[in-house]
């Protein structure tokens, strides 16, 4: 299975940016993360389509204040049976300052919250992959998430 996380905006912040940088490199060994955010801040409606145009054809999860409480075992339960049902792809999609439009909320495939508080966006990002990195050390039994 393959990851793609879809982000409005590009890390600038120095802990930001090493923090992607390790997790992306932790996560080679797992699995293919490929992260996509070449966008600048540019409005709920436009983020959203493209958000939506680049995550077409993947398994969607929306990173939303509005949506689920996951629990790192939800995650993995999730992971699980995606992998028994053969999805190819699934894709994050951290929206930019305003959040996602209702539409993008309806097309997703899960709407979940990271935290119970706001998230800066380039925290969420760091959080997202050392969440996807601990749902893979767990799937292996690797001591990490210990």
């Amino acid at each position: 299975m393959k990851w793609q996380v879809v982000a409005i905006g590009k890390p600038s912040l120095s802990y930001a940016k090493d923090g992607v940088a390790e997790y992306l490199k932790r996560l080679r060994r797992y699995a293919s993360v490929e992260l996509v955010n070449g966008w600048k801040e540019a409005g709920q409606e436009k983020n959203s389509a493209q958000l939506l145009s680049a995550s077409e054809g993947s398994l969607r999860i929306a990173l939303d204040e509005r949506g689920e409480m996951w629990t790192t075992d939800t995650l993995v339960k999730h992971v699980e049976g995606w992998q028994m049902d053969g999805v190819k792809r699934v894709a994050f999609l951290i929206g930019g300052a305003d959040g996602h439009t209702k539409e993008l909320r309806k097309e997703a495939d899960h709407v979940v919250a990271m935290s119970g508080l706001t998230l800066q966006h380039e925290l969420a990002l760091v959080v997202l992959l050392e969440q996807i990195y601990r749902v893979h050390t767990i799937l292996k039994g690797e001591p990490y998430h210990r």
